[in-house]
């Protein structure tokens, strides 16, 4: 129940979160940028691999503008619980700038495919969710074999400060509270080997890290 309660407050604020950082981004400058950005973050992870144009890509908690929109001429799912008021609520989403991309206004615990992905992206998700082992298993079971996924996570930099925001609703946004030794481990522990970790952004509570691995054959 209370798992239930602190996810249901954390989407509420995420979705004022957007309202707020948006409301005075004029829509086509914010764009590019994201594009932008989302290029940078895969030319780090071209280190590790590269995303072929027949494979099949998810992003997973896509939010309004996700990794999505790096492989929008592709054979590519983007989801999200908020897909539907983010249309609803921002001129920056609008499914028709995307048509060829499959949207699903899901949860990851409860998203469902009748195929899976060569390639999946989750960033800065995986700690929004409800349930994050669930989540976890889900990403790695809509996952093929020898699939790439890359995860990107703010971990915790010290154990007591860790420990108290799991007690207190320190981080409404995020309702879990892991370090970078737990976040690996969540994905080797399913049958991924770890390819390499980049740090994207040093802060004093958090470090932001993209995670690479690859689901074993």
């Amino acid at each position: 129940m209370y798992k239930k309660w602190r996810w249901n407050i954390a989407q509420f604020v995420e979705r004022r979160w957007w309202q707020n950082y948006l409301k005075n981004k004029e829509v086509q400058p914010y764009l590019q940028w994201k594009l932008a950005y989302w290029q940078g973050l895969y030319d780090k992870c071209k280190l590790y691999f590269e995303v072929n144009p027949n494979d099949s890509v998810l992003d997973a908690g896509c939010g309004p503008a996700g990794a999505f929109m790096l492989f929008d001429k592709m054979d590519t799912t983007a989801f999200d619980p908020l897909i539907d008021t983010y249309e609803t609520d921002l001129p920056h989403f609008k499914k028709s700038m995307y048509p060829q991309i499959h949207f699903v206004n899901a949860g990851l615990e409860d998203f469902n495919s009748d195929k899976q992905f060569q390639v999946i992206f989750c960033m800065n998700a995986i700690n929004h969710v409800e349930d994050i082992y669930k989540s976890f298993d889900k990403l790695i079971s809509l996952a093929t074999h020898g699939a790439h996924l890359v995860v990107t996570i703010d971990a915790h930099n010290y154990s007591i400060f860790k420990k108290l925001f799991r007690m207190l609703p320190g981080d409404i946004l995020h309702p879990h509270q892991y370090d970078l030794d737990e976040y690996k481990s969540m994905l080797t522990d399913r049958g991924c080997s770890l390819l390499g970790i980049e740090k994207l952004k040093h802060e004093f509570f958090f470090d932001h890290y993209m995670i690479i691995v690859r689901k074993a054959n």
